[in-house]
């Protein structure tokens, strides 16, 4: 599902942080992992932008766009 947003976006999927491989589903945890997954991984620069997004159940949903 990811993947085909990010490709319907034209959003490189190199640029995605896919954690549900190692993690599973963590519900609501699922992005803050993300971020500690990319910021480990050196992915994340200060002042670099990041779009976060998540989707759950009954059809909630958010985004938001943050400088690291």
């Amino acid at each position: 599902m990811l993947e085909s947003l990010a490709q319907k976006c034209r959003i490189p999927t190199e640029k995605l942080v896919l954690v549900i491989e190692t993690y599973g589903n963590t519900s609501s945890s699922s992005i803050p992992i993300a971020l500690h997954t990319a910021h480990e991984a050196g992915r994340l620069k200060p002042g670099q932008l990041i779009l976060l997004g998540g989707v759950g159940g009954g059809l909630t949903g958010g985004t938001a766009l943050i400088r690291w």
